[in-house]
C-alpha cells in the first residue's frame, strides 16, 4: 500500500472502478495523495500489478462490519446425543424419542448411541433393529446420515434434520407474524387513523357553531374598544 509498493509501473483503477490505464508508480502515488486516498495493490501477481485508489481505512471498517453481521446471522448445527440401553422399556424409549424429535425440529443433528453390557455385545443385530425403529419414529423430522456401526461396547447412528436452523427460524418468524395478524381484530384502525381520530372530532357536541360576526374573531382586549 502507498510507498510500500516497489514496482516501476502499475495498472491503475479509480475509486469508482474506472480504468485509468498503466501509469508510473510515482504518478499513481501522486494521484492518490492529491485525492486524499490510498494506493492499494489488489492484484500483485498481474503484469503489471493492479492498484486501486481507495479509502483503505473506510474499506477495512466496512469489511469488519459485514463480517460481524455475517457471524450474527450465521446458524450453527450442533450434534445432540441420545443414549439407549439395549433392554430399554417403552416409557424410557418414548422419552428418548421425544427429546430427539425436539432436537431435530430445532435444526440440530442427533447421535443415537446404544451401550452394550456384557454378552449384549454378541447380539449387534438387536442394536441395529432398535436404531432402525428409532429412525422410523423420527423419520418425519430427520433422515439417517450415518448408518448404525458398532465400536466396541457402543453402536452409533447419526440422524440429520430435514430443515436447517435458518429454515426453522424463518418458519417461526412467519408463524409469529401470522399469529399477530390473527390476534388483531378485523376493522381495527391503523395507528395513523387512530391519531387522526383523536386529533379531529366529528361529534356534534364538539363542533363549534360558525359566526358571521367579525367581532367573534377579535382578541378580548379589542372587543371592548
Amino acid at each position: 500500500m502507498n510507498e510500500r509498493i516497489r514496482v516501476p509501473e502499475v495498472r491503475l483503477v479509480g475509486p469508482q472502478g474506472e480504468q485509468v490505464g498503466i501509469v508510473r508508480i510515482e504518478d499513481a502515488q501522486r494521484l492518490a495523495s492529491e485525492a486524499g486516498l490510498d494506493l492499494v495493490e489488489v492484484a500483485p501477481r498481474a503484469k503489471p500489478p493492479v492498484c486501486k485508489l481507495m479509502d483503505f481505512g473506510k474499506w477495512k471498517y466496512e469489511a469488519a462490519v459485514k463480517a460481524r453481521e455475517s457471524r450474527k446471522n450465521q446458524t450453527t448445527t450442533t450434534l445432540k446425543e441420545v443414549r439407549f440401553r439395549l433392554k430399554i422399556d417403552d416409557h424410557d424409549y418414548e422419552t428418548k424419542v421425544s427429546r430427539a424429535r425436539g432436537f431435530l425440529s430445532a435444526g440440530d443433528k442427533v447421535k443415537a448411541m446404544i451401550q452394550f453390557r456384557g454378552r449384549e455385545q454378541q447380539r449387534p443385530e438387536m442394536g441395529v433393529r432398535l436404531l432402525q425403529r428409532f429412525a422410523e419414529d423420527v423419520g418425519d423430522l430427520g433422515s439417517v446420515e450415518s448408518s448404525p456401526r458398532q465400536d466396541g461396547r457402543h453402536m452409533v447412528m447419526v440422524v440429520g434434520p430435514l430443515k436447517t436452523k435458518a429454515e426453522v427460524k424463518k418458519q417461526e418468524a412467519a408463524e409469529a407474524a401470522a399469529e399477530a395478524a390473527e390476534a388483531e381484530p378485523k376493522g381495527t384502525p391503523s395507528k395513523r387513523a387512530r391519531k387522526n381520530q383523536e386529533r379531529v372530532s366529528t361529534e356534534k357536541k364538539d363542533v363549534k357553531p360558525l359566526s358571521n360576526s367579525m367581532a367573534d374573531y377579535l382578541p378580548d382586549e379589542l372587543k371592548n374598544l
